[in-house]
Parts: structure tokens; sequence; C-alpha cells
């Protein structure tokens, strides 16, 4: 049974995912460093303890990472400041569908809370969520499966009994790992042959998932 649904936000609510991979591209090649779209790619949703590492690899030991995560939050700032946040394509009905059913709802993100209760108050549903969980509450972040074993503890539950949706592959990874019932909503890339074994289903927007917990609950 799917006793609880676990959304991520960048990507999978929020049509922001796209924003975030050009700043971060933006801001490493204003600090210097040749930072392509698929090195940012890389690194949507993944902790700052993985991030790091993984771009000092990149561009070397004196890769600034505080100073290009700045820039890119200052840049997304800029970008908000003239143009509404988008919400994803059925994001309401599968919050409406799960209100109907009492099934609660969750917020697993790697953004900071502050952050992340503006931009869902912004688009009108950050009291549509049961709880909220973000990255600075865990000690590691995705991909690792602490974040969602945390958000399965808060909302009482186990893991088994929580759907995760996610869009990435260090999302897929973080709840796959904890045991949820990990569906992928591909934004920005497709699941690799890797990721598929991974996954539970594919849902082509947040409308198919829906039909995915019917299926699952009967």
């Amino acid at each position: 049974m799917v006793n609880a649904v676990i959304f991520d936000m960048d990507g999978l609510l929020l049509d922001t995912e796209k924003l975030l991979v050009k700043f971060w591209v933006q801001a490493a090649n204003e600090e210097g460093y040749p930072m392509k779209r698929e090195h940012a790619l890389n690194i949507r949703s993944l902790h700052k303890k993985f991030a790091i590492p993984y771009l000092k690899g990149l561009f070397g030991e004196n890769f600034d990472y505080s100073a290009v995560r700045s820039r890119r939050m200052e840049l997304m700032r800029e970008y908000l400041a003239e143009n509404p946040l988008e919400l994803k394509v059925g994001a309401r009905e599968l919050l409406d569908f799960l209100n109907e059913r009492k099934i609660p709802a969750a917020v697993c993100t790697a953004t900071d809370f502050e952050r992340t209760k503006d931009y869902l108050t912004q688009v009108g549903i950050f009291e549509r969520f049961d709880k909220i969980i973000c990255a600075t509450m865990v000690e590691f972040g995705k991909p690792r499966p602490d974040i969602y074993l945390y958000a399965a503890g808060k909302l009482g539950l186990p893991p088994e009994e929580c759907m995760a949706l996610e869009d990435s592959p260090n999302g897929v990874k973080s709840a796959a790992g904890a045991g949820c019932v990990t569906v992928m909503v591909p934004d920005l890339t497709e699941p690799d042959n890797e990721l598929e074994k991974l996954i539970f289903a594919r849902a082509k927007s947040l409308l198919d998932v829906s039909g995915i917990i019917e299926s699952v609950n009967g």
C-alpha cells in the first residue's frame, strides 16, 4: 500500500531545474571555470558534501564552490524577481487526488527550508504538505538515502509504504536506497538502464501518478 507520497521539489513540483542548471553554468563561467551543461546536470539534487569533490575533480582543488553557489543563487533571485515560478503539469491535480483519499503528502528537497517555503508559497501549495524535509535536516543529502528515511520517519511510516516522486538520477538513487516505492517523472534527463532497475514506474507527468497509486492500492 502507498500510505504517503513524498515529492521532490525542483524539476518535479516546480519547473526550476532548467534555471538552476543554466545559472550554475553561468556562475561558474563568470568565475573562470569551464563548466558545461552536462556538469550541472550531474549535480542536480546532489548534496554539497558530494558536489564539492565532484566539481573539484573537474575544475581543480581551487574550485570555489561557495562563491559559485552564491552567484548562482543571486542569478536565480534576479530571474524570479522578474518572472513567476512555474508549477509542473499535474501538481495541483495530484495534490487534490491525495487530499480526497486522505493520503499524506510531503516534500523532500535539497533546497533549504526558507527558500522551499518561499517557492511553494508563491505557487500556492505550501500549506498542502504535511511535512517539509530539507537536506539541512540530515547529515547526508541525496543521493544517500538519509533524507528519505528521515521523511518516512516523520510521516510515521516505513519507507516501503511511501511513494517517492523524483525527476533526477541523484534523487532516484536516494529514494530507492531508502526502500521507497520510487517513481521517476523525468524532467531534463530520461532514466538510463541503471536507473530503470531502481524505479517502480516512470510517469510522463504528475498527471499519471494517481493511476500508478491506484494500481498499487487497488
